[in-house]
């Protein structure tokens, strides 16, 4: 495996390339993106339900425009929230709802955020979705907060077009989600890992004490938790609105977890910071 850089990304099924590490816009404001495209963040991870894309649009292009890089560069990541997600005129709407708040042309990738309640909802959101790639809106597609069952419902569906080529779960040390890891990686759907962080509860835990030290003390759980994730192949997205933060949760380039770092993070635990929406039923 090539080393990690700040510059490497992932291609996904979809023939477009995505960054290995992103920033979380929940509860972020325009100039929380701001610093973080500025500390070198090429991927901006935000949601319908986040009520911030207008700001995330106005970030990424001023940013754009201040440096003169091309729309390119940054990949843009938006969410379908639930009201969008019951029909698919409910998420066409939402499809060009979300794009004209950002002032953009596209997003590079647009996401179911948590599995419909019904079959039809799930499958005609979908369909929306793949509409929307055909007709340039949209680069990629892919889910949220899907179990391995509702992945199968969708690949298993005849009416599948568009493979899906994300699906962004909570993945952390406590809660490694295997089953939904190694499904993904049998079929070629990248898993995105929101809270990689854990929120912060897990800062103070003896593992991550243990790895600090052993690196001398110069790096941070929060690095080493960030570091975990890129190195077990997942996108990882951390959330900060504190600048020193935003910068200090993407220098983990200069350092490497031992596969007996890893080792000690390979964890058989379930223990969740936020909702799961993995295990609704079908």
């Amino acid at each position: 495996m090539a080393p990690l850089t700040i510059a490497s990304t992932v291609k996904l099924s979809s023939g477009e390339v995505m960054p290995r590490i992103g920033y979380g816009a929940y509860r972020a404001n325009g100039s929380g993106v701001y610093e973080a495209l500025k500390a070198g963040y090429r991927l901006v991870d935000t949601a319908q339900f986040y009520d911030n894309e207008d700001q995330c649009g106005r970030a990424i292009l001023q940013f754009l425009a201040e440096t003169g890089t091309s729309r390119a560069s940054v990949f843009y990541t938006t969410k379908l929230w639930q009201q969008c997600t019951t029909s698919y005129a409910a998420a066409a709407r939402g499809i060009d709802g979300s794009l004209k708040r950002a002032g953009l042309s596209y997003a590079d990738l647009f996401l179911i955020h948590s599995p419909p309640r019904s079959r039809t909802a799930r499958l005609e959101t979908w369909r929306a979705l793949q509409d929307a790639v055909k007709a340039g809106k949209i680069r990629s597609i892919g889910v949220s907060n899907y179990g391995v069952h509702h992945l199968q419902e969708l690949l298993d569906w005849d009416g599948l077009e568009v493979h899906p080529a994300v699906n962004q779960v909570e993945v952390h040390p406590w809660l490694p989600r295997k089953d939904i890891v190694e499904f993904c990686a049998a079929n070629n759907i990248v898993v995105e890992a929101y809270s990689p962080l854990t929120r912060g509860v897990r800062f103070g835990d003896a593992l991550l004490a243990d790895i600090v030290t052993a690196h001398g003390g110069a790096i941070t759980p929060a690095q080493v938790l960030i570091r975990w994730s890129m190195q077990k192949g997942h996108v990882p997205i951390p959330k900060s609105s504190n600048p020193d933060r935003i910068r200090s949760n993407i220098d983990v380039f200069n350092f490497a977890l031992s596969d007996a770092e890893m080792a000690m993070l390979d964890l058989d635990s379930y223990a969740p910071v936020t909702w799961d929406p993995t295990i609704s039923p079908l």
